[in-house]
């Protein structure tokens, strides 16, 4: 059984992750760092992440690792937590997924999310894995204050240079576990915040916790009504932030890498590394900044990084998601939420207005996932689909094919298709200098992907947007 995708474990309980296979994941875990010393856990809201924690621990335990609980918080604070303590850490969570599925994210001892041969281990040693005498049996502790460690020391390395007065940022945490983390960060770095779906409710009772354009938008009324500077929506466990200006809307994840890129070139030059699927408004700002951009696997930018080195490189991005060498070798949501809300509270100024001065531009994009059933079609549907884009769209000038495909075309627009690592969904994105071009694209693309799944004897029976 193969248990990790594209970031971490995430799968339905009970049947993908259930007590059972946590205890034996901390077994493995122990095993994997000599069963000694000690791993910090946080969890998200989700209803059965308590118990899958607490099944997670006992095994650590087992396995002669003490475990340290931090308890409920964003899965940056874990990946904070192993940097700074030197342990390993775990958060329990399925991020950005429904509320039926859990899983397991982890960090070694130096920031760094476990790569791929890290995680083939932890597969190896699962199903054969028993737990060490008794004599080695390791300990149980409270670790809470971790906590309020990460939001000190984020305040500390952020203070803005200048507070205007006035400034209001909605803070939307999609019911997860940055209910309290981020909005304190907010407060501290000198603007007033406004939560929405802050309550923590393993349910996600208001919104799914994917921060899409689709879902958000939905929710404009209500965050214009505190009339903000910006808008900050977390996934699940806040290590995803989409942003939103009360006028215009969403904005597109690619802008805000853009963004991240511009402001640390403009401190020093170098690397910057971004997932299959971002756009070209990123090549053109690094360019001009006299950067380079490296294009990755998605989900797994976090392990160019450790190639490279973190002192290699200026950012790592993929939409929704940042990692700041700065800071530290993880993606991290409240981060990025923390350095948008300084760039606002330094100027005063809506944070589109400060991308539009910034001269970030912004190109016709469309991203699509399409769920399908039966699900065992999925893979068959794909290929089929594939095979149409060498010639659907025009002749590509490029096709790049190390995470699905990417075809791009001398117009300056592509088209990349994958399947999704974590949900049963064909994920497509898209991109053109043009409108018109990315109108004829969408409509192109689906009427032949929605005709091969009729070939199929299958059926779309979810499309999500953005």
């Amino acid at each position: 059984m193969k248990l990790f995708g594209t970031a971490g474990i995430r799968k339905k309980y009970p049947d993908g992750v259930n007590p059972v296979l946590a205890y034996k994941l901390g077994l493995a875990t122990a095993e994997i760092v000599g069963g000694k010393g000690a791993g910090y856990v946080v969890h998200d809201t989700r209803t059965t992440s308590p118990l899958l924690t607490l099944a997670f621990m006992s095994g650590l335990m087992a396995g002669g690792v003490d475990a340290g609980y931090i308890g409920l918080a964003p899965t940056p604070v874990a990946a904070y937590a192993s940097l700074w303590h030197g342990v390993v850490g775990v958060s329990v969570t399925a991020s950005h997924n429904p509320p039926e599925y859990n899983g397991f994210k982890f960090y070694d001892q130096d920031g760094y999310e476990f790569t791929r041969s890290l995680e083939e281990r932890i597969e190896e040693l699962v199903d054969s894995i028993e737990a060490r005498d008794w004599r080695v049996a390791a300990g149980f502790f409270y670790a809470s204050e971790v906590i309020e460690e990460y939001i000190d020391d984020l305040v500390s390395r952020l203070e803005p240079s200048r507070k205007s007065s006035g400034v209001r940022v909605v803070v939307d945490t999609a019911n997860g576990a940055s209910y309290y983390v981020t909005p304190v960060v907010v407060r501290r770095l000198g603007a007033t915040p406004y939560t929405v779906n802050s309550s923590p409710d393993g349910c996600f009772p208001a919104r799914p916790p994917e921060p899409r354009k689709d879902v958000l938008e939905g929710f404009l009324q209500v965050y214009r009504s505190f009339n903000p500077h910006v808008i900050l929506a977390h996934d699940g466990d806040a290590d995803r932030l989409a942003v939103l200006d009360p006028v215009e809307g969403f904005i597109r994840q690619d802008r805000i890498l853009a963004f991240y890129a511009k402001l640390l070139l403009s401190e020093r030059k170098g690397v910057v590394v971004v997932s299959i699927d971002t756009g070209r408004v990123i090549d053109d700002v690094v360019e001009e900044m006299g950067g380079k951009v490296e294009r990755y696997v998605l989900g797994k930018t976090h392990e160019r990084v450790k190639e490279l080195g973190a002192g290699n490189i200026v950012l790592a991005g993929e939409p929704w998601k940042l990692i700041d060498p700065r800071w530290g070798p993880w993606v991290d949501g409240v981060w990025q939420a923390a350095l948008i809300t300084k760039t606002v509270v330094e100027t005063g100024k809506r944070f589109l207005e400060i991308l539009d001065e910034m001269k970030i531009p912004d190109y016709p994009w469309d991203r699509r996932s399409y769920m399908v059933e039966p699900v065992d079609e999925r893979d068959g549907i794909y290929e089929a689909i594939v095979e149409e884009l060498y010639s659907l769209l025009g002749e590509p000038m490029n096709i790049v094919s190390i995470d699905g495909y990417r075809f791009e075309y001398k117009d300056g627009s592509w088209i990349l298709v994958r399947k999704s690592g974590t949900e049963p969904k064909i994920r497509v994105y898209m991109e053109a200098m043009s409108r018109e071009r990315l109108e004829f694209m969408v409509k192109l693309f689906e009427e032949r992907l929605y005709s091969i799944v009729r070939e199929h004897s299958a059926r779309v029976v979810e499309k999500t947007i953005g």
